[in-house]
Order: structure tokens, then sequence, then C-alpha cells
């Protein structure tokens, strides 16, 4: 090259070189960040592929975390319900024993009742506390909600396992039903109407003499002791000042003998200052005292005192101490106002308003109430009344008497002849008679029926004969045609009660006197009898025509019948449903054909009716033969279009978007609809947030309050409650069954959620995640061998690159040779 200002071999050089150091760079970064694409430019397409699977796989990586999650919970859900269903068998064990009423005390029976309650208190315990990040997991929360549409009460039970709500947050749930569930039924026709054996009876017809009308009466009476009281008298002393004292002297005598004796009052000239005293054959007083000397008071006091009387002063203004007859005056008052011990009394009558026999037997309550100040009255429905009188002060007759009478129904006279002028409780006492003799105006009868006691006709046309040929007590005999004879006294009242007893008596006759009979006594003189001959006896007839022995069959178990010829279908109907809870089958009359139907639905239910042994013309072979059989029929609907499993009266269906249970009532064909707005515990399975890859599951409450079914709930087996050991053990028993099988089923539910839905989903998750992680490694990850080559090729260029430049620019050196 002879040019030296452009040395285009030092820029080729230059090229190379920097392309290869490019090279170097490159591979030197791959093989540090072991990728193959670090930035766009280096494969924008697979920078963008990789990216969108890196973004995927950071999702399926979450879904698989939520997914653990999801299945964390329903451990822990499952763990409590496995105490509950632990805690529901030993609640079984205890009804199923405590039944055993046989063999247990009450007290035993009463102990097994306190560990219901316990175990009762510890299912709300669980179902209040099991929780999962404070969020809780069995009280009901995590339930679907749902909204009431057509004829949603003909749901008897709804189960909502699983539910899509979609991007609306609903779902519309329609059931159409095309067959109502059906029961087992047989018949067993033309069983004849069995006529009863009826007794025949006969009647004694007695009347008395005419009444006239009569009002009832009763009466209070008050009866109070007094004691005895002496004669009282008296000796005034007075300074004629007003001052002075009064000496109350009571009579030594007892009650009335001291009435009318005297006291004398002398002042004696030179008698002293000691007072005296004397009484004379006749009871007289003599009290003598000095005429101008003080004589002290107390000393006469003490001359009174001597002669066995009794003295009580009385201070007159300030009161004399001494007695001086010069200065003094004394006045005197002779015994009287004794009384002798006596009883007196009063009575209170009383008379119904209105005349008849209403009152009689009505009964008068008399009762002391504190705080009672007027006296009051209240009458019953039956007429029995309720006086009413203070307990601590004096009672007026009169007051008792208004109270009375202001009440209306009796009228109160008032008899205080026998000296009691009021009523005190605390001194005097009252006695109540009943209310009789209330009677109104006709003629009193009683008939006495009779009935053999042997039912049949045997007796019709026997005759009922009265005799009054009698003395004394009645009798009755009865001779071998069956005709009686009852023979009484003529002349004199006899007791219709003892007529009867002695029919009774004799035996072959049941005889009974109306309740509402008016005579109670017969008497010849006064009254007539009229017996009537005995009939409408009637021999048993209809019914089944043999013996029989049948087998009735049930979905619950099956019971032998022997059954003898002439019982009517009403007795068979008893006799089959007295066992219905052990066979599954309630029988029913419609005629004369007896109706056995199941007590379930559904093919399940069965109905088996075979006759094992019955006489050659017997009503039951005649009608079914050997036997016969049915089955009943499950529901048949379609649930939002889709045809449901049915079993009995319940629907189900399990599909991507719903899986319910639904129960309608017995034998219902109405459509149902209702909507599902909300609840459940949602899970996010998948990598998108779309509804295909979400789960909505439901855990419904399992306190005691929410377990159980059509029989009842739970907490109705506690102390007190309607199926308690002590109220219906039977009930109780069915109640914890159905709890049972909620909760067992509950932890089906779960677990197959688990295992179908959520470890499958992390199987899969898993190997969705490991394929997209291989295709994107593929793409972005960079090859160490390839890239390992493409270093030592690099660098290998790299040094060529350098030496050749640097003899590229030593070669304008060269040009130099020319000059020389």
């Amino acid at each position: 090259m002879t040019r030296i200002n452009t040395n285009v071999p030092s820029l080729v050089a230059q090229n190379r070189l920097m392309r290869s150091n490019n090279d170097l760079q490159e591979a030197m970064t791959r093989l540090s960040t072991g990728l193959r694409i670090n930035s766009g430019k280096d494969d924008p397409a697979g920078l963008i592929a990789s990216e969108a699977l890196r973004s995927e796989i950071t999702s399926f990586n979450k879904a698989i975390s939520n997914t653990n999650r999801a299945n964390q919970i329903i451990t822990t859900a499952d763990s409590a319900l496995g105490q509950v269903s632990s805690l529901l068998s030993e609640v079984r064990g205890l009804v199923v024993e405590a039944a055993n009423t046989g063999a247990l005390s009450d007290n035993e029976i009463a102990a097994n009742q306190l560990q219901i309650d316990s175990s009762l208190e510890a299912i709300n315990r669980i179902a209040q506390t099991t929780t999962f990040q404070g969020r809780k997991l069995l009280d009901g929360g995590l339930d679907f909600l749902s909204k009431a549409g057509t004829n949603y009460d003909k749901v008897a039970n709804l189960q909502i396992d699983q539910a899509n709500l979609g991007a609306s947050g609903s779902l519309k749930v329609s059931v159409s039903v095309t067959a109502a569930a059906e029961q087992a039924q047989v018949t067993v026709a033309d069983i004849p109407t069995a006529t009863p054996a009826v007794k025949s009876t006969g009647t004694l017809a007695l009347t008395g003499a005419a009444t006239v009308d009569a009002k009832a009466s009763a009466a209070i009476n008050f009866s109070q002791d007094n004691p005895d009281v002496n004669a009282a008298g008296s000796i005034t002393l007075d300074d004629g000042a007003g001052n002075g004292v009064t000496l109350d002297i009571t009579s030594d005598l007892v009650g009335i003998a001291g009435n009318g004796k005297t006291i004398t009052f002398n002042e004696v000239n030179g008698h002293g200052t000691t007072p005296t005293a004397t009484v004379d054959v006749g009871g007289n007083l003599t009290v003598e005292v000095d005429d101008t000397a003080a004589t002290s008071i107390a000393d006469i006091v003490l001359a009174l005192e001597a002669e066995g009387y009794t003295v009580a002063s009385t201070t007159n203004g300030t009161g004399l101490t001494d007695f001086t007859g010069a200065s003094d005056s004394g006045t005197k008052t002779d015994f009287a106002n004794g009384v002798d011990a006596a009883t007196v009394t009063a009575s209170i009558s009383l008379e119904a308003v209105a005349n008849g026999t209403a009152a009689n037997g009505a009964t008068i309550t008399f009762s002391q109430v504190d705080g009672v100040t007027t006296p009051t009255a209240v009458v019953d429905a039956d007429g029995n009344i309720t006086i009413e009188v203070e307990d601590t002060e004096s009672v007026a007759f009169a007051d008792i008497k208004t109270a009375i009478d202001n009440e209306g129904t009796y009228a109160a006279t008032i008899d205080t002849a026998g000296g009691l002028a009021a009523f005190d409780g605390d001194t005097a006492t009252a006695t109540q008679t009943a209310f009789a003799g209330g009677s109104a105006a006709g003629t009193p009868t009683s008939t006495i029926t009779l009935s053999a006691k042997a039912t049949g006709t045997d007796a019709n046309t026997a005759t009922i004969t009265l005799d009054t040929t009698g003395t004394g007590a009645p009798s009755a005999a009865v001779d071998s045609d069956g005709n009686i004879t009852v023979t009484i006294q003529a002349g004199t009242d006899v007791n219709v009660a003892d007529i009867v007893g002695a029919i009774n008596t004799e035996g072959t006759y049941e005889a009974e006197a109306g309740d509402a009979d008016t005579l109670t006594a017969y008497n010849t003189t006064t009254g007539t009898a009229t017996p009537t001959a005995f009939a409408d006896g009637v021999d048993a007839a209809g019914g089944l025509a043999e013996d029989v022995v049948f087998e009735l069959l049930g979905k619950s178990g099956s019971e032998v019948f022997n059954v003898s010829a002439g019982t009517n279908i009403d007795d068979l109907v008893k006799q089959i449903n007295l066992v219905n809870d052990a066979t599954g089958v309630t029988a029913t009359k419609d005629g004369e054909g007896l109706v056995l139907t199941s007590n379930e639905y559904g093919s399940d239910a069965i109905v088996d009716f075979r006759v094992i042994s019955e006489g050659s013309g017997g009503t039951m072979t005649a009608s079914v033969g050997a036997g016969i059989r049915d089955t009943g029929a499950d529901i048949v609907a379609k649930i939002n279009g889709i045809d449901a499993s049915g079993k009995g009266n319940t629907l189900s269906i399990n599909t991507s978007t719903l899986d319910v249970s639904i129960q309608v009532d017995q034998g219902s064909s109405d459509s149902i609809d209702f909507t599902i707005n909300g609840g459940g515990a949602l899970f996010q399975l998948g990598a998108d947030v779309v509804s295909n890859q979400q789960a909505r599951i439901g855990i419904g409450s399992v306190s005691t309050a929410r377990l159980g079914g059509a029989s009842g709930k739970m907490f109705q087996l506690g102390s007190g409650e309607s199926a308690s050991l002590s109220s219906d053990p039977n009930q109780a028993a069915k109640i914890v069954t159905e709890a049972i099988e909620q909760v067992t089923s509950l932890r089906g539910r779960l677990g197959a959620f688990q295992s179908t839905t959520l470890e499958s989903n992390i199987v899969s998750l898993n190997d969705t995640v490991a394929n997209l992680q291989e295709a994107e490694s593929s793409i972005r990850d960079a090859d160490f061998a390839k890239e390992s080559a493409r270093l030592t090729r690099a660098q290998i260029l790299v040094q060529s690159g350098t030496n050749v430049l640097s003899m590229a620019n030593q070669n304008p050196q060269n040009v130099l040779s020319l000059l020389r």
C-alpha cells in the first residue's frame, strides 16, 4: 500500500476486532448469567415469549400455594368435625343406655343427662372456636346464603355444597318437578265391618214428692269465752280543793256474788291513825279512820288488802297522801258490775238470692287478713264465698253483713242474741256451714240404669221388679231366667244409693244412678217406680272370618301378627300402628279396606304383606292370596334444566357450577326456585382469576341449634327440653342419628373436595409449572457448551484481530523506503 492518509487495512482490522470483542462480551454475559436472553436485543420475540411464560409460572405457583392453603383449611375443619362426630357418638350411646329405664335408676339417667349437657356445650364451643388465621370455620359464616323464591316453603332441607356464582355473585336455581315421590302402598280389601258385642240394659225410674222453690242457706257461727269479772266499788278522798285520791276496790267474791255489797266509810272520834277494814257476814265492807288525826292513804290500802280486796289508786289533782276527817271528805260507791264466766255467741245467716239448687254444696271461707280495714266478700264460679276481715282489730258484724250484701250473690242476717256484739279474732272463733236446702219447683227423679255384666243377647227381655214387702236394707235377687227383683221396705225413705248398692252386690247386673238425678231417697207412699225390661244386647259379628297369621315387612323391619277371627279392621289398624316404628309401615282404614302405607317415600320404601297361615275361607287370603308387595317411587325433577338424581323426596346434582341437594316436603310436586346470592368459602385454584378456575364450597354451622334434621335439633336434648332423657328418649335417638348423618356427610363432602379437587389440582398445577419452566428455559437459558465454544472462538479472534491491527498500523511505515 502506497497511501498513508487512509489506512484501510487498519480500519478493516478495527471493525473485525470490534465485532470479535462484541462476540466475546456477549459470550461472557451469557456464561455469567446463564441466560441466552439478557435484554430485548438478544431475542425480542424470545423475550416476549419468555416473559409471558414467567408470568404464567408465577400465577401457577400462587395457585399451588392457594390450593395448599385451602387444603390446610379443610384439614382444620375436618379435624374439628371429627371431634364433633366423636361427641355425637357418645351422646347416642348415652341415649341408648338411658332408654333402659327398667334397669337404670333415676339418678343414673340424670347422670347421663348431665353428660349430654356437657357434650352439647362442647359441640357449641367447637363450632365457635374452630378458626384458621382468625376466620371461624364451623359457625355457619362459610355457608351459602340463599333468597327464597316461588314455593320455597316446600323445601324441607337445603344443602348447597358448591356453587359457582360467577361475576354477578349470584346464581338462580330452578327446580321443575315432573313426578312427585311416592310411598309404597298395599290394600287388603273386603274386611267386613265388625259389630262389637253390646250389653243388655234396663232401667228403674223413680219419682218423689213434688218440691217447691227454696233458697240454699248457710251460716257463720261466732263464739267467745268471757272470763269471770268481780264486782268493783270505790272510796274517793278529797281535800275540798280538788286534790284527792280514788281507791278502786275489786271484790274478793267471784263474779256476780259481789254485786250489791255495800261500802261504808266512817270517821270515828279517837280511832287513831291506824285505819281498819271489816266485812260483815253479808259481805258488806266498812272502813273506819280517825276523824281528826291524819291517816295514811297507804295504810288504808293495806287494811283493804288485808281483808282480801284488790285496790288500785287514782290521783286527783295533786293527790293526797294522808286523810284528815276534820279537813278532808270521803265518799264511796258500792260494789257492782260483777259478771260470771260465760260463752257469748252470735251468727250471720247467709241465704242465696236466687231459688234453686245451684248453691247447694257451696262453701263459706271466713279468714283474717292483715290490712283488710273493711271486710270483703268474693264469690267464685262455683258459688263458694270467701269473706276476709282484719286480723288485729275488732270487726263489727254490720260491716261483715254489708260486704256480703254488696257482693250480691247472697243476703246476710245478723243474730247477736247470744251476747256477742263484735268479732275479734284474738278472743272469738268462727265456724262455717256449707250451703244446703236449695231446691227448685218440680218433681225429683232418679233413673237407675242396669246393664248385664256379660255382653250379648242372653239378658234381652229379662224383667226388673220392685218388691215393696221387704224390711230393713234393700236387697236384690236374680232368677234362672235373668229376671231381677229388688226388695225394699214400703212407706219409708230408701236411699237410691242403697238400691244401687244392693243390685251391684248381687253381681249379675251393674247399676248406676244418673249424675243429674234430683231424687236421693225414694218413698213408696209419695213416689212411683217404673221399671223397663232389659233390651238392646248384641252378639259380636263381622270382622275377620278366620284366625290368621301374617307378616308385614317394611323398610325398618318386619313383624309377625297372630290375629283371631272376628277382629275388626279398627283393631287391626291399632295393632299394626303399635309397632310402625319397627316396621316402617302405617295402617289406615278406607271403608272395608286395610290400607298399609310406607312411612317413607322413594324406591327404598316397601310394603310386603304375606299371609303365613289362615283357615279355609279366610278374609285376607281371599283378598291378597299368599301375599302382595309394593315399592315407592323417587321424585323426578330437573334442576336448572339438568336431570337431577332423585332419592325419595331428595334431589341432587353435581356439576362444575352447582353441587346441591334439595329435600322437598313429602310427596310435593310443586316447582321451586330460589337464588344463591353469596356466602361459601371461595378458593382461587387456577392461574387466572376467572370463575372456572375457582371453587366455592359451603361449610354449615355445627352448633346444636343447626345439627339435626326433620326430627328436631340437638339443643332439644338438653335438660328441660322436649327431647331430654326424661322427656322423650325416642325422639332424642332420632335427632342424634340425623345429626351424625349430617356431620359425616359434611366430612365426606369436605374429604371429597380435598381428594378430587384440591390434591388433584396440586398435581396438575405442579405438572403444568414443570412444563412451563422447561419451555421458558428452552427459550431463555444459555447453552453452556455452545456459549463456551463461542467464548473460545471470540477470545482467539480478539487476540488475532489485535495482532492484525498492530500489523496494519505498521504497514504505512514501509512507504518511507520509497523516499530513501
